[in-house]
């Protein structure tokens, strides 16, 4: 009895999953079937588990994850802070991995990322490249301006770094446990920074893995002027509330002058992307005018 419990155990361990992946999603369907297609293989490779949680309605969603063979969890509360937590605490691995539901990891990603995070265990946070893709090429840019949606290029080597993005963002659990959750009263914008903050306000560190980059995606649908235009405009009114939050926000003034930059550059290069940016601007100038958020 006492060989046959020895075993139990042992067999339990080796089940451990070497990571856990956790991909919030909402009604995206679509695009969570590109990055299951592109992140399972690698998973099962790893021995690593991959979990969904769907913060939303669409029935595609579950039809999606049980076709990839990914376990689906569904949060309590809404907004991607919330989704990462229901997935953080479903987890069986260590690491956990965060990534977005619009993302297609190329061949080596993960093996990169847990490879970093092998080699540095004195650290506890990790992050890689995040590459802008727009399916259709997007709007005309003139080369000058950021991509219209999140990106990540801190160089070619690895580093520590004080920021990395929840799209590609790995986090050890002594980590989590020490600092606690994700902030789910923050929506958009500072949704990962809050917390990256609080952990390196006590003394933590994050490293920056520069052969872990994956692609942030569009679809050609998505990458219209108007749709990349009113996600912007909502994106900016989040970023102003985190930066009331921080303390760090300019006044009306500064926020105006950063809409007219946008539209000068717009105008003199010819650049549409300029209109993105100014509809960001906008954003952060409509919620300067609605007031302090309740």
């Amino acid at each position: 009895m006492a060989g046959e419990a020895a075993r139990g155990k042992i067999d339990a361990v080796s089940s451990e999953p070497s990571a856990s992946i956790v991909i919030p999603t909402r009604d995206r369907p679509d695009y969570l079937a590109v990055t299951l297609a592109s992140v399972i293989p690698q998973a099962e490779r790893a021995k690593a588990e991959v979990l969904v949680v769907d913060d939303g309605v669409d029935p595609g969603t579950a039809a999606v994850t049980e076709r990839h063979g990914a376990r689906l969890i569904r949060p309590s509360a809404h907004g991607a802070n919330a989704a990462r937590n229901a997935g953080i605490a479903a987890a069986l691995g260590d690491p956990i991995v965060l990534i977005d539901d619009d993302i297609e990891a190329p061949p080596g990603w993960l093996g990169a990322l847990l490879d970093g995070a092998a080699n540095t265990p004195d650290c506890d946070v990790f992050g890689g490249p995040i590459h802008a893709r727009l399916d259709g090429g997007g709007p005309r840019a003139c080369g000058r301006e950021p991509a219209p949606i999140t990106t990540l290029d801190l160089g070619p080597a690895d580093r520590d770094v004080a920021l990395v993005w929840g799209a590609n963002m790995a986090i050890r659990r002594r980590a989590l446990e020490l600092v606690g959750p994700f902030d789910e009263t923050l929506h958009g914008r500072g949704e990962e920074e809050e917390w990256q903050r609080r952990y390196g306000a006590g003394g933590g560190r994050v490293r920056y893995l520069a052969a872990a980059g994956l692609d942030h995606r569009r679809n050609r649908r998505d990458s219209t002027l108007r749709r990349l235009s009113a996600a912007a405009y909502a994106l900016g009114r989040t970023a102003r509330r985190y930066d009331v939050r921080k303390g760090q926000a300019p006044g009306l003034v500064g926020e105006l002058r950063v809409l007219a930059g946008c539209l000068w550059h717009t105008v003199r290069r010819r650049c549409a992307v300029g209109l993105v940016l100014a509809a960001h601007a906008a954003g952060r100038i409509r919620q300067v005018l609605s007031g302090p958020p309740s």
